[in-house]
């Protein structure tokens, strides 16, 4: 039961990360698209590097500590990953504009937007759970790769919703029912990690894929359209910062 309550408290924090979208509005466009770079950079290397340096470790771990010699399936299960969170992009529309508010072409529509939310929230609830499952360093590797994730993508879909037609107070609301799907991903996760044996490593590995395919299809492209060479210096910086907190983590439990 400690992993589910480690894995509530986090993702009580990621539901309440969604009020970070009303910043958009009280910060200046010019300081608000230089934050965002640098938040959509590190949040990048996180991902990257907690997916390298945790997660697919740790699956690859567990499998062959099992015995069972499926090894090479764990990245088969990496490249499931990958293509369901390709899917459901295209599906959903599910897209991480960085840009103006009021300008992101891919959230046509307020409640599309928080229908793909939600569903991104909720599988986070599942995928933090899996990870706290295995042990208490790669559940808060993960954590910190949702949160730095979350805090760019909060800002602009709330930015969405007022684009939409909602008010500050409606659209704060809805965003935060959005992100309280990520509890409940939690405690249905942890129903599955308990009903069916030796599922977590295959859904590590799938945190894994879903991860690499949000640094590399979503947020490294946003960071290649700065055409600044120095803004560009400064969020590569970031991008290894992100890494580098991972690597950091993976050596502090070593030790």
């Amino acid at each position: 039961m400690e992993n589910l309550f480690y894995s509530v408290i986090a993702t009580v924090i990621v539901s309440l990360i969604s009020f970070v979208g009303v910043l958009g509005l009280a910060i200046k466009y010019e300081i608000l698209n230089k934050i965002t770079l640098w938040l959509v950079a590190i949040s990048a290397g996180s991902l990257i590097g907690g997916a390298f340096l945790h997660l697919i470790p740790e699956a690859l771990h567990e499998v062959e500590h099992e015995g069972s010699g499926d090894g090479e399936k764990v990245f088969l299960f990496i490249l499931i990953g990958f293509a369901i969170f390709f899917i459901l992009e295209r599906i959903l529309h599910w897209h991480h504009c960085h840009k103006q508010v009021g300008h992101c072409k891919i959230h046509t529509f307020g409640y599309m937007n928080l229908i793909g939310d939600g569903l991104h929230n909720f599988i986070d609830g599942v995928l933090i759970v899996s990870a706290f499952s295995l042990n208490f360093e790669l559940g808060i590797a993960t954590t910190i790769g949702v949160i730095t994730h979350e805090i760019p993508q909060e800002i602009s879909d709330f930015g969405v919703l007022i684009h939409s037609g909602f008010t500050k107070g409606r659209a704060l609301f809805l965003n935060f029912l959005s992100g309280t799907l990520a509890i409940a991903g939690a405690l249905l996760g942890f129903l599955i990690v308990n009903k069916v044996d030796n599922i977590i490593p295959w859904l590590v590995a799938i945190t894994a894929g879903g991860f690499i395919y949000i640094s590399a299809s979503d947020l490294i492209p946003e960071l290649h359209k700065e055409p600044k060479l120095s803004k560009s210096i400064i969020s590569l910086l970031f991008f290894f910062l992100g890494i580098s907190l991972m690597y950091f983590l993976k050596i502090s439990h070593t030790h």
